[in-house]
């Protein structure tokens, strides 16, 4: 009878979970109210000890590279769908623990047990919420939102008990006939509200993401290939990527994405404001449209890669960036003499410190306000992101909200988290392809053409070189950057071999400094090794 009481209740908290799934999700969309499961996962993420994420961003890359998926595409909906199962594992142990409970005390649970039980689930889910900060519609509306909603599932918990366990004095009862009739019921209903509600918001995100140019897009957003409209500054080079090579210039749909919250954060880009103070003599409070006026506009063509990346990894990206140089801005506030680091706080709760001394010594630093001619993508951090040549995208905050001038050093979210201070970028190289549907006929060989990409930060790249098997290395033609800060394509033309071989890529910097060849893992400063394919022609 145990047994039984706890896989029914098992059967009811899945009957239960799905469609306050789908009526959450719905009421987000529709809405802009909180999405219960991802304020979870935030929440937890924030709240774990450093080495626990970091385990657990290596443990999901590590999958996902197992499973042969793109990271760059894969990574946000794991954490989406990590959410989502996590909460609907939680609302049915909860339901479990509900029938285990009442039906140890031989007990009939009342509309007042229901409401004490959503309570009891919700208010960690609701304080979890508020700490993270709300969807958009404000923290009082979002808690009572909240609140409404597991109250019901409690009461419906409640209920769903006295339908299928028998009253202790009545074992032998009908509802014990009826019991599998219900939970047919029980399910075909739960089903039911469950594609509607999560049909409805999906075709709502769907139509959301049309009308902003696709892919979370802000207002004018999209996805040019061509760099703002304006030809590319290397376009007459000689030396074309071999096919196959991934663009030279990032589609801004394929752009990786990363935050630290399960969602972009969305700002209004009418009410925002940039607040520069602490140690300033002339305080500022600044518009966006103040932003793109007040100061002399900086374009720059930019590589920017993620230090969780593998060798090889499909977390980077290159686009054209402008905005406004953080010099100008600096000088126009004035620094104290003894303001040492710069704070920089986000909208999503990220906050990083730049060193004083790094802005007075790199005049490129950005605070950027367009990608690709267009105001910033909202999930890649409208209205205003930060740019620093050189550094891993973990030192770059997105949803710019303050600068603060202060005295005193303070790590940075992910540094804070186990992460290197510096994150400078390490030289990397990469294969993209080994094209040998494209192979041509020269002095009575045949030769394959072989390309991909090479990554030094902003120290540029002097050399790539390509070795097959174990034979010797081969240097390869480069092609002409789009600027100083972004990557290299090149090219080698291999004199072909049937069979399976090996290819192994390898470059050094502008000066002549070698990549690493060590192989060592991201954490905490970023992989390094050298990137190899084999294939078999």
């Amino acid at each position: 009878m145990r047994e039984q009481r706890l896989g029914t209740g098992v059967v009811v908290g899945l009957s239960l979970a799905l469609p306050v799934l789908a009526v959450l999700a719905l009421a987000a969309r529709l809405l802009g109210l909180p999405f219960a499961p991802y304020f979870l996962f935030d929440g937890f993420s924030r709240a774990l000890p450093g080495p626990v994420i970091t385990f657990g961003i290596d443990a999901m890359i590590t999958t996902l590279d197992a499973l042969g998926l793109d990271v760059a595409d894969t990574a946000k909906t794991a954490e989406r769908a990590m959410a989502v199962v996590g909460f609907v594992a939680a609302a049915t142990v909860a339901a479990v623990a509900f029938f285990a409970f009442f039906g140890a005390r031989r007990a009939r649970p009342d509309r007042v047990a229901g409401l004490v039980m959503g309570a009891l689930f919700g208010l960690p889910v609701i304080a979890v919420g508020l700490a993270v900060g709300g969807a958009g519609g404000g923290a009082a509306v979002d808690a009572v939102w909240l609140g409404v909603v597991f109250l019901a599932w409690g009461v419906l918990l409640a209920w769903a008990y006295r339908r299928t366990v028998p009253p202790p004095e009545r074992p032998g009862s009908a509802v014990v006939v009826g019991r599998r009739r219900f939970l047919v019921t029980l399910g075909a209903a739960s089903a039911a509200v469950t594609v509607v509600g999560a049909g409805l918001a999906r075709f709502l995100a769907r139509e959301e993401g049309a009308a902003d140019g696709g892919g979370g897009l802000a207002a004018g957003g999209h996805a040019s290939e061509t760099g703002g409209g304006a030809p590319f500054p290397n376009a007459g080079d000689p030396v074309m990527p071999a096919p196959g090579t991934r663009p030279e210039y990032t589609p801004l749909k394929d752009h990786y994405e990363v935050f630290i919250r399960t969602e972009p954060t969305v700002v209004d880009g009418d009410d925002w404001r940039l607040d520069v103070g602490g140690l300033v003599e002339r305080p500022r409070r600044l518009t966006l449209a103040e932003l793109r006026s007040r100061y002399p506009r900086h374009d720059r063509y930019v590589t920017i890669s993620c230090i969780s990346g593998r060798v090889g990894t499909g977390l980077i990206g290159t686009t054209l960036w402008s905005g406004l140089r953080l010099a100008d801005l600096l000088a126009d506030v004035g620094l104290d003499p003894a303001a040492r680091w710069l704070r920089f706080h986000s909208a999503d709760g990220f906050h990083e410190t730049v060193d004083r001394e790094l802005v007075e010594a790199e005049p490129r630093l950005l605070l950027c306000y367009d990608w690709d001619g267009h105001a910033l993508p909202t999930d890649h951090g409208f209205p205003l992101r930060l740019w620093i040549p050189d550094r891993y995208g973990m030192k770059q905050p997105k949803w710019i909200q303050r600068i603060e001038a202060v005295a005193e050093y303070e790590p940075g979210y992910w540094v804070s988290r186990g992460w290197d201070r510096v994150a400078r970028v390490k030289a990397t190289s990469v294969i993209d392809t080994v094209a040998v549907d494209a192979a041509r006929e020269e002095g009575g060989r045949r030769l394959v053409p072989v390309g991909g990409i090479a990554y030094a930060g902003a120290r540029g790249v002097s050399r790539v070189e390509v070795r097959v098997d174990d034979g010797p290395w081969q240097e390869a033609r480069l092609r002409s950057p789009l600027s100083d800060t972004t990557w290299v394509v090149w090219r080698w033309e291999w004199p072909f071999e049937p069979g399976e071989h090996t290819f192994t890529v390898r470059c050094a910097e502008a000066d002549g400094t070698p990549q690493v060849t060590g192989r060592k893992g991201n954490r905490p400063d970023g992989a390094s090794g050298l990137h190899r394919m084999r294939v078999e022609v």
